[in-house]
């Protein structure tokens, strides 16, 4: 069901040829590029027409409008299941308390007398987010995604879902009932990559957006890529992915729980497990068979995603070569179950987000932890993070000094203008006094 990457014995590898030897998902977003690029054209050129046009191919339903109206999104909520609607409105109470701790205030730092530099952070004036509706419904994503956008202090907050058949060309009824307890009444029937165009390049129901965040399959990867440069975007997410570093201390059962529970998200999902126990392994793998059998979604997620070539059990020599293995693998996901998992913690350095210990599974971290769940994939842990309050904030620094202030400086910075052969740099700051600079 899943195979076995030994690592044990030889030295391992530095940089990315540790990389290269682990288990990474088939993702070519440059090919879905090419694909992506005259849906993306035809929403710029035909707008709300193509958006109703590719909701019929892609999902099959013919939408009168691409907007879900207001009474829509009230009615959502006012049939939810009390139970899910507790559930998300613990969720988003947690998210709140996380992400409003992320706010970031002006902060002046006086550079010389008379001098100062002062940054402040100012949230982007509207976002488009999108909340995934293929193989799975995702209201934890639209909180994941509107609640740091909303604790940054976003005034235009829209929201882009799939349409779906069976709910007469609306997104799911739980992805609007979650938009309702979270006050955002825009939301538009639209999915994969025409909700990406929709929000770089705005229609007529839909003005364009300053930045596109929220989760998605290669399509929306691919239109996020297209646009990158004339729209902010969060990242290019990939298939979902979960790492555990585990020694013998680790329970089996847990392990194989935790591993299952990130393959049912997609065929192209990531279990991995790094650990320098072969009774771990074993114990893991024998687990795996009897709880895939007892849960859903097992032929046409599950299976495949244990079977394929991004998911298997690598063999270390130790927990220090295991932490050298999930670093240089960047997970999105990674769980410590290991002896003092805090300590072993601390020395990661590439992750989308820890959990740690036997009672902290990504489960948690999905849907109730407080923290975000959209979060780096494909090894971007290395260079990314994942989403928050900042994701939504740009800094701009303000430069205030007095004219005695430039003065000490002038000769500096006229050097080295002229040292970049850039003379009109240092004349600008020359026509500023009556004097010439003087040489220092």
């Amino acid at each position: 069901m899943i195979s076995r990457i030994d690592l044990r014995g030889d030295a391992l590898p530095e940089g990315s040829a540790l990389r290269d030897l682990l288990p990474r998902a088939d993702f070519d977003v440059s090919a879905a590029l090419e694909k992506v690029r005259p849906i993306c054209e035809a929403v710029h050129h035909r707008g709300d027409a193509a958006l109703i046009d590719y909701a019929e191919k892609f999902d099959g339903v013919r939408l009168d409008q691409v907007r879900v109206p207001a009474a829509a999104i009230e009615r959502a909520l006012a049939e939810l299941d009390p139970a899910v609607r507790a559930a998300l409105e613990e969720s988003i109470r947690r998210a709140r308390i996380v992400h409003r701790e992320q706010r970031r205030t002006a902060h002046t730092t006086q550079v010389v007398p008379g001098g100062t530099v002062t940054e402040k952070w100012v949230p982007v004036d509207r976002v488009g987010l999108y909340a995934p509706g293929g193989r799975a419904v995702y209201p934890s994503s639209v909180i994941m995604n509107v609640v740091p956008a909303q604790e940054a202090g976003v005034e235009s907050i829209a929201l882009a879902s799939p349409a779906q058949a069976e709910f007469e060309g609306l997104p799911h009824p739980t992805i609007l009932a979650a938009c309702a307890l979270l006050g955002v009444d825009e939301v538009y029937a639209a999915g994969g990559a025409t909700a990406v165009a929709m929000f770089a390049y705005g229609t007529e129901s839909c003005p364009p957006a300053n930045l596109v965040t929220g989760p998605g399959n290669i399509w929306v990867a691919a239109a996020k890529r297209y646009f990158t440069g004339k729209i902010g975007i969060d990242a290019e997410a990939g298939p979902t992915e979960i790492a555990i570093l585990a020694d013998d201390t680790a329970d089996p059962v847990h392990v194989a729980a935790d591993l299952i529970s990130q393959a049912e998200h997609d065929p192209l999902a990531a279990a991995v497990l790094v650990t320098d126990s072969v009774a771990l392994a074993d114990a893991v793998e024998k687990e795996l068979q009897p709880q895939v059998a007892a849960t859903k979604h097992i032929e046409d997620r599950i299976t495949p995603a244990l079977a394929g070539r991004q998911s298997a059990i690598v063999l270390v020599s130790g927990v220090d070569e295991g932490l050298r293995v999930v670093n240089a693998y960047g997970a999105e996901h990674l769980e410590i179950q290991t002896a003092d998992a805090t300590s072993v913690a601390d020395r990661v350095t590439n992750a989308g987000a820890i959990f740690i210990g036997p009672w902290a599974p990504v489960s948690l971290g999905d849907y109730a932890a407080g923290s975000n769940h959209v979060l780096p994939t494909g090894g971007c842990a290395c260079h990314s993070s994942g989403l928050s309050v900042q994701s939504f904030l740009r800094g701009i620094h303000i430069v205030d000094y007095t004219r005695d202030a430039l003065a000490e400086v002038a000769h500096h910075v006229v050097t080295l203008a002229e040292a970049e052969d850039l003379p009109a740099h240092g004349a600008a700051i020359k026509a500023r006094f009556e004097w010439k600079v003087p040489s220092k």
